[in-house]
This record gives C-alpha cells, sequence and structure tokens, in this order.
C-alpha cells in the first residue's frame, strides 16, 4: 500500500470513531447508570436524567445528519456530559469523546477551552460526583483536575507538534510532486529537442549526401568519362589498326567499369535494405555477399529510429566495401550491439591497414554520419594489422 493510501485508510478510521464514538460512550455509561440509579440517585435525579440523555441522543442524531455546526455541538455536548455526570457519575464516561475531538471541531485555543471543561466533568466523576461532599473531596476534585489538565497539556503540545510535522510532510510532498512534474517536462522537452535534431540531421544528411554523391561522380564516372574520350580521341589520332583497336578496347573497359560505379552509386542512394527487412535482417544479407565476414548479434534487438538504422547500414557498407577492395582483407568480423542507450557497430578485419586515413577510404563519410546522428565514430589501424571501425549512437527507438 502507498503512503497516500495509507493516510486515507486512518483518515476513515478516525472518521468511524467521531462518528460512532459517541454512540458507544452512551450505550457503554446509560446502562450502568441505569444498574446503579438508586444507589447514586434520587428520584428526582432520576426523572430528570431521562430527558436530558434524550436530548443528548437527539443532539448525536442531529449532528449524524450534519444538521449541527460543530462548535455548537461540542458545547451543547459538553453541557449535556456535565448535567448528566452531574446526576450519576458513570455517566462521565461520555465526555471522554471531547480528548478526542476537541481540536478537530474547534480552533486550537478554543479546542484546549473546551477539553479543559471535559476535564472538569471527568475529574468530578472519578471521585464519586459533583459537588465533592467534604473538604477531602474538594482536594482530590483539586488533585485529580490537575493530574487531567497535566496531561491535557502534555497531549495538545504533542499532538500540536504532530500537526507541524504533517504539515512539512505534506509540503515535502507537494514539492516533491512539482520536482517531479518540472522534471518530466524536462524529459517531454528533450524527447521533442532530440526529434527535432533527427530531423535536422535528416535535412543536413540529405545535402551531405548530394556532396558526397558529386565528389563521388566526379573520382569515378567523370574521371572515366574523361579517360574513355582521352582514349577514343587518341585511336582516332592514329592510323595503325592495332593501336587503335588497343585505344577502343581500354575505352570500351572504362566504359563498363564507370557504368558499374554508376550502378553502384545509384544503389546506394536509398537504403532499400530496410524498406522489408529489420537492420540484422538487412546486415545478414548484406555480409552474405562478402564470403569471409560474419555476423554476430548481442543484446535486445530493438526497432530503431529510421535515420539510425540507415546510419549503421551505411557505415556498414562502406567498412565492407573499403575491407574488401582496398585492405584485401581474409576475415571481416561485424558486430551489432544492443545496450541499454547505445548501439555499437563494429566491423575488425585482418587486411593490410593503414598509418592514416585517405579520402578514398570514405572513413570521413563514415565519421559524418555518425554525428549528424549524435554518434560518434573510432578508427584504429596500423600497416599489416589490419582495422578497427567503431560506431557508437543514441538507442533511439521507432515512433
Amino acid at each position: 500500500m502507498t503512503h497516500t493510501g495509507t493516510v486515507t485508510a486512518i483518515e476513515e478510521q478516525w472518521a468511524r470513531f467521531f462518528r460512532w464514538g459517541p454512540y458507544g460512550m452512551l450505550a457503554l455509561s446509560t446502562p450502568l447508570a441505569f444498574l446503579t440509579r438508586d444507589e447514586l440517585m434520587t428520584p428526582v435525579e432520576q426523572r430528570v436524567a431521562v430527558p436530558v440523555l434524550a436530548a443528548a441522543l437527539a443532539l448525536q442524531l442531529l449532528r449524524s445528519a450534519r444538521r449541527v455546526p460543530d462548535a455548537l455541538y461540542f458545547w451543547t455536548r459538553t453541557a449535556l456530559v456535565f448535567t448528566l455526570s452531574w446526576l450519576n457519575p458513570l455517566f462521565g464516561m461520555y465526555a471522554v469523546i471531547s480528548y478526542f475531538d476537541a481540536g478537530r471541531l474547534l480552533p486550537y485555543r478554543w479546542g484546549v477551552a473546551g477539553a479543559l471543561a471535559n476535564a472538569v466533568t471527568l475529574a468530578g466523576s472519578q471521585i464519586g460526583g459533583l459537588p465533592p461532599a467534604d473538604g477531602i473531596g474538594w482536594v482530590a476534585f483539586g488533585a485529580v483536575l490537575a493530574l487531567h489538565v497535566v496531561l491535557l497539556l502534555i497531549f495538545a503540545n504533542l499532538g500540536k507538534r504532530e500537526d507541524e510535522r504533517a504539515e512539512a510532510k505534506t509540503a515535502m510532498i507537494e514539492e516533491l510532486e512539482r520536482t517531479n512534474a518540472r522534471l518530466e517536462q524536462a524529459l517531454n522537452e528533450n524527447a521533442s529537442l532530440q526529434a527535432q535534431l533527427l530531423v535536422q540531421a535528416r535535412e543536413a544528411g540529405v545535402n551531405d549526401e548530394r556532396r558526397r554523391l558529386a565528389a563521388e561522380i566526379h573520382d569515378t564516372i567523370a574521371q572515366g568519362l574523361a579517360g574513355i574520350i582521352t582514349q577514343l580521341q587518341a585511336a582516332s589520332d592514329t592510323t595503325d589498326t592495332g593501336t587503335s583497336r588497343a585505344h577502343v578496347q581500354r575505352a570500351a573497359g572504362l566504359a563498363r567499369e564507370s557504368l558499374r560505379e554508376a550502378r553502384r552509386s545509384v544503389h546506394n542512394l536509398a537504403p532499400a535494405h530496410l524498406e522489408h527487412d529489420t537492420l540484422p535482417e538487412a546486415l545478414e544479407k548484406i555480409v552474405t555477399t562478402h564470403p569471409t565476414a560474419r555476423l554476430t548479434i548481442t543484446g535486445t534487438v530493438e526497432p530503431l529510429h529510421d535515420e539510425i538504422e540507415a546510419t549503421l547500414l551505411r557505415i556498414a557498407q562502406e567498412a565492407l566495401a573499403n575491407a574488401t577492395r582496398h585492405a584485401a582483407a581474409r576475415r571481416i568480423g561485424v558486430t551489432l550491439s544492443y545496450m541499454d542507450d547505445e548501439v555499437t557497430l563494429d566491423v575488425r578485419d585482418d587486411g593490410r591497414g593503414f598509418a592514416r586515413p585517405t579520402r578514398g577510404f570514405g572513413l570521413n563519410g563514415m565519421r559524418e554520419r555518425a554525428e549528424r546522428v549524435l554518434g560518434t565514430l573510432e578508427i584504429e589501424s596500423e600497416p599489416g594489422q589490419g582495422t578497427a571501425v567503431s560506431a557508437r549512437v543514441p538507442l533511439v527507438r521507432h515512433a
């Protein structure tokens, strides 16, 4: 049960006590007073006690119907219980309830005064009834009343401190609730900011992809076409048939190579592998095209944001292409790891390695891809020792 649930249950128990407690005290004291009427009451007192007792019961019924204000109910009950205990001391038990609800029905100072008034009634009932019969009775009444007053003040002070602690605890809980609300708002704002960053990253990625494609076309297709033109021009300038045929063959070879590069660029323009497959499935299909490569998946696979999956897939494609095309690797290991708040992609090969990266390897492009989604890319390589590419990106779930 939560703290709030416990407080509610206690309040409900007190509410039942304040509702039915006065009836219980009347039900307990009335039979005892009736059994002792001849010993403790005169016939006149017995006749007077009946309407006073009926008035006390009527007051309780009106209170249960919520037709009597708090202060009027308390002071009327105090007067009735004093009258009843004057007629028969055993009715003094009815006054006990005032010790519990004086502070609840009246302001603090008036509540103390009301409790003191009922202390007089209780002290009188405990010495055998008011007024005391002799001097010793007055002394006993004074001593018992003093004891009630001391206890009353002690319990009133403890109750006041408890109320102050309860108010401080309530204020602390309210402050914690406000703090939690501010924290939740901050988390929502962070989520919105992260979504905006991904949108901006997507827009920036489009521009970067255009620049990359422009550079790739310049480095491959444009250069290939320039070579074709050079070879054809050389073939047209020579009169030797064999030399002309050699130039034409070289031009045809350059044309085929340029066609392959053009197809590769178009294929790499969009991650078609992710249209129908998850990231692990798409990586598996890509890895199977490299006979020396092996894929390992660790952690709990989760659907990621489209931009995150596309970034990891592109980095894997580029790293595999570098390992196969430039590093002459005999073994390639690809590891995709899902962790609590990030996803890592590691591509390791045993190829020739390099002292420092060059533009042709596309390593800068991979790093830029990772940084666009707030990730990082680390590259470790030494000549003859292979290459390790490690990309870390935040785990941003789909939707």
